[in-house]
């Protein structure tokens, strides 16, 4: 008798973290960031960008640019404005021994961005996001300086990433 318990007591427990389980997963609302009815290609379609002050943040401006109207270019009147400023540094690793010079170092480009509504002016997100290339240094100074610059424009392209994709968080609340 005692085992019959058990297994009807087992059973109704099992039913139950299933019925648990169901009605849990069925409160999540996972949803594509792009998702046509979200409307998020639309509004990003309309967000503005401040100008460059720099090589590095022309980088980062141009591909949010191309992120945000997904190849379409600047938008004319746009309704969002993403205030930027994008800084970068480059870092020695590792040392010769002979010497002082390196072999390799890092590039970090640091983004730090506001996204505010053009109509009145109303912050909706501000954050910063840095991304590190790493980069092999040359003996040649010409070939060190591309070298830097190539890793400066891979790490600007991460960067604008990472800002896009909040961007598109932002505006799909």
């Amino acid at each position: 008798m005692s085992s019959d318990i058990s297994r009807r007591l087992a059973r109704n427990a099992g039913i139950a973290m299933i019925l648990a389980a169901s009605a849990f997963l069925s409160a999540c609302q996972v949803r594509p960031l792009y998702s046509e009815n979200s409307g998020v290609v639309e509004k990003l379609s309309s967000v503005g960008f401040s100008d460059a002050a720099s090589r590095v943040e022309q980088q980062v401006r141009n591909h949010l640019i191309f992120l945000a109207s997904r190849g379409a270019g600047e938008a004319v009147n746009p309704q969002y404005h993403v205030q930027m400023r994008a800084t970068s540094s480059v870092a020695d690793t590792l040392l010769r021994q002979s010497g002082d010079t390196s072999r390799a170092g890092r590039v970090t480009v640091t983004v730090t961005y506001t996204l505010s509504a053009v109509a009145d002016g109303h912050v909706i997100k501000a954050g910063s996001r840095q991304t590190t290339a790493l980069v092999d240094f040359s003996e040649q100074e010409f070939a060190k300086q591309r070298a830097i610059r190539d890793a400066e424009n891979r790490a600007a392209d991460q960067a604008a990433e990472f800002v896009g994709a909040d961007l598109a968080a932002a505006l799909s609340r």
